[in-house]
């Protein structure tokens, strides 16, 4: 039986499977020659950390700058999904 893992297009994904055959069309089997690391993003639970996160923040204890490299104001909050999406930002911050 085969284990299944599920991606979304575009995604993807490595499978250490002994005695590996094709099953489905889309499968392919390669051979690593040299081991790399990748780095996945998702969705962040930001809801589930703002709380208690964001008084460090406004505190100044965290600095936020670290991870966001753009600055948007609320009117430009579209503009900026669509420079993470494009991949010229990697997060972008919304300054009221």
């Amino acid at each position: 039986m085969r284990a299944t893992m599920m991606y979304a297009a575009g995604d993807v994904g490595v499978e250490n499977v002994p005695d590996a055959t094709l099953v489905e069309p889309t499968d392919a089997l390669i051979r690593i020659a040299r081991a790399c690391v990748t780095v996945r993003g998702g969705p962040a639970p930001v809801r589930a950390y703002i709380e208690e996160l964001l008084p460090d923040v406004l505190e100044g204890r965290i600095e936020p700058g670290l991870v966001f490299d753009r600055v948007v104001s609320i009117e430009e909050v579209p503009a900026g999904y669509q420079a993470m999406n494009r991949l010229e930002s990697i997060k972008v911050m919304v300054q009221p």
